[in-house]
């Protein structure tokens, strides 16, 4: 064979290569892109779908390495309603009230404050608020679900704002489980947190069940605070 014939077969050779290469990235890109879009009608199913809800949340606040006793804790019922937000009344506390006036207190300021309307939108998991890429792989099982992950990167950073990995449904995209770090800090008490939360489907929605955050600080050291939420009631939008 030809010099010349042989450099045509291998530019030919690169050339397929090349191509197989290019539709194998356009299929990711696709899938990609679907992914995406169901999370986003997920988080709007959500928001346009329920009215109301109230759920008991329980805090529990650790210090150092100890995650056996807590140095404080609090029960709460939380009331959201879609037009105006979220309320809170405490049905039980104790322990440090240091801790829980800096660091429990203040979370849930913080919660009431991004969830009125008008603001918490700029905090849903949305492409319109996060870059989201999707992770190799394939679907994977997660709480007993199949889902894709998501890497996501806050467009802007706030202690609401987590940069780190979300899993969502592979089917309908709902929102499985979140594991990342807060882009700011929520207190001046308290270090930006690692943050880990669970969801499961109620009523067809993604709702919290736990949640977990660990920080580090100057004045208070290492800081866990976990949440456990139980007996949602929801109302849903009806239907005109």
């Amino acid at each position: 064979m030809g010099l010349s014939r042989r450099i045509l077969k291998w530019t030919a050779a690169v050339c397929l290569v090349a191509g197989l290469g290019g539709s194998g990235l356009r299929a990711q890109r696709a899938e990609e892109a679907a992914v995406i879009q169901r999370v986003d009608a997920a988080v709007k199913a959500r928001t346009d779908g329920i009215a109301s809800y109230s759920v008991t949340e329980h805090y529990a606040v650790y210090r150092g390495k100890d995650e056996t006793h807590p140095a404080a804790e609090m029960t709460v019922r939380t009331d959201y309603r879609k037009e105006s937000g979220k309320s809170y009344t405490i049905l039980s506390e104790s322990g440090s009230g240091l801790i829980r006036t800096h660091v429990l207190h203040t979370l849930l300021e913080n919660e009431k404050q991004i969830n009125l309307p008008g603001i918490r939108e700029h905090s849903w998991f949305t492409s319109a608020n996060y870059e989201m890429t999707l992770k190799p792989g394939g679907a994977q099982q997660v709480e007993g679900r199949e889902c894709f992950a998501l890497a996501i990167h806050p467009r802007r950073k706030a202690p609401n704002m987590i940069e780190g990995t979300l899993w969502v449904d592979a089917q309908d995209g709902m929102i499985v489980r979140l594991e990342g770090n807060a882009t700011a800090s929520p207190s001046m008490l308290t270090g930006a947190a690692q943050v880990m939360r669970e969801y499961v489907s109620i009523k067809g929605f993604g709702m919290a069940t736990k949640a977990r955050a660990v920080s580090d600080s100057f004045i208070l050291g290492r800081t866990t605070v976990t949440i456990d939420y139980r007996d949602y009631q929801i109302q849903l939008v009806t239907a005109r």
